[in-house]
């Protein structure tokens, strides 16, 4: 095998003779400094995984998520899209990964994709959970995955609110401050809240596309309305302002997890 071939551009092929595979990827996010590669010195999923390409493969390839997940943000099902030089059996590669791949990040399917398959602009939507746990005692299990809030939640009144998010809007004001986008308007399909047993809660939200921090800004800004802090019939109204400094709280990243993207 090659000891070392070009770095290639992040997305898909029009070569057929070179082969194009697609991934699926789970990770504990505590631990990461989010996807995409940063200065030296900072750990992130996309320099770990490109490592251990590197390392199993000998190929320097870079590797190409659905969405790049902020620091601390957990994943069951980010999809990844790579180009190699030469063709590899998928299941072997697979397990070849995982042997070195550390214990918070692992390849949990990976298979042959079409040559123009690309990750991130082939994805129609964006599965997002967010997990808040509801009681006044807190729980070992789910410290480090979740966002513990004491006090009862109205859900109701939280789902009353969820439901004017629902639909094809301009999200400037659930945007981070410093995001520079040409576009805020995304298309959220749906946006549920499930209660669990004995506290848990969450917030299940799909769209076609996400900015920075924006479900956890959805998140922190329906917290509110579950703690009486604001209206529920008052986040329609913060959706048209369109205005960062009316929304709530950017909530907590660790109780954030890509559940999966559909293609």
């Amino acid at each position: 095998m090659p000891s070392s071939w070009p770095r290639r551009a992040c997305g898909s092929t029009t070569d057929a003779t070179v082969p194009t595979l697609r991934l699926t990827l789970e990770y504990d996010g505590r631990d990461f400094a989010g996807w995409q590669l940063q200065a030296a010195g900072q750990r992130t999923v996309q320099g770990t995984l490109e490592d251990a390409i590197r390392q199993v493969t000998g190929q320097a390839v870079r590797v190409c998520a659905a969405g790049r997940t902020d620091a601390g943000v957990h994943a069951e099902g980010q999809v990844a899209s790579v180009v190699f030089g030469t063709a590899f059996e998928p299941a072997a590669l697979a397990r070849s990964l995982n042997g070195v791949l550390p214990r918070d990040l692992a390849v949990v399917a990976l298979e042959p994709a079409p040559d123009d398959f690309h990750a991130r602009y082939d994805a129609r939507s964006k599965l997002y959970r967010y997990r808040i746990w509801n009681s006044r005692l807190r729980s070992p299990l789910l410290d480090r995955r979740s966002h513990w809030i004491r006090a009862p939640l109205d859900l109701a009144a939280m789902r009353f609110a969820a439901k004017s998010l629902v639909g094809r809007h301009d999200f400037a004001a659930f945007r981070a401050a410093d995001a520079d986008r040409p576009s805020t308007v995304r298309t959220v399909s749906s946006l549920e809240i499930h209660d669990e047993p004995r506290g848990e809660v969450n917030l299940l939200v799909e769209a076609d596309g996400f900015l920075r921090h924006m479900v956890r800004i959805l998140a922190g800004t329906l917290i509110e309305v579950g703690r009486g802090r604001r209206s529920a019939d008052s986040v329609a109204a913060l959706l048209v302002s369109r205005d960062r400094a009316q929304a709530g709280p950017t909530a907590p990243a660790q109780a954030l997890t890509l559940v999966r993207v559909s293609y």
